[in-house]
């Protein structure tokens, strides 16, 4: 059973959206490489930390989480299981925006 939340979270399957896959291509070679780093961190460790990945709020259906790239940038994704849907990769702005 996965546990979201203050038990942490284990993600066993990643799916990526349409939308995600567009925001990455835009991203710079550098952006790309701390993303797909942050994401092999929340693979490895249910909460590694130093992460800051949260549940964003005001989001409960979906449930939709957080992860800082940089000061600056994050990844959204859903989670479901031990599945998450990557939703989002931009600026804090840009997530505030359309998370």
């Amino acid at each position: 059973m996965t546990v979201t939340g203050a038990g942490g979270v284990t993600i066993t399957v990643w799916r990526i959206s349409k939308r995600f896959h567009r925001d990455y291509e835009k991203l710079t070679i550098d952006l790309r490489d701390r993303v797909d780093a942050k994401l092999q961190d929340l693979t490895r460790a249910a909460r590694p930390s130093g992460l800051e990945f949260e549940k964003l709020k005001g989001h409960s259906a979906p449930e939709i989480y957080s992860l800082h790239v940089t000061g600056n940038y994050k990844v959204t994704m859903e989670i479901s299981g031990g599945q998450a849907l990557l939703r989002r990769v931009a600026d804090h702005d840009e997530i505030d925006r359309a998370p």
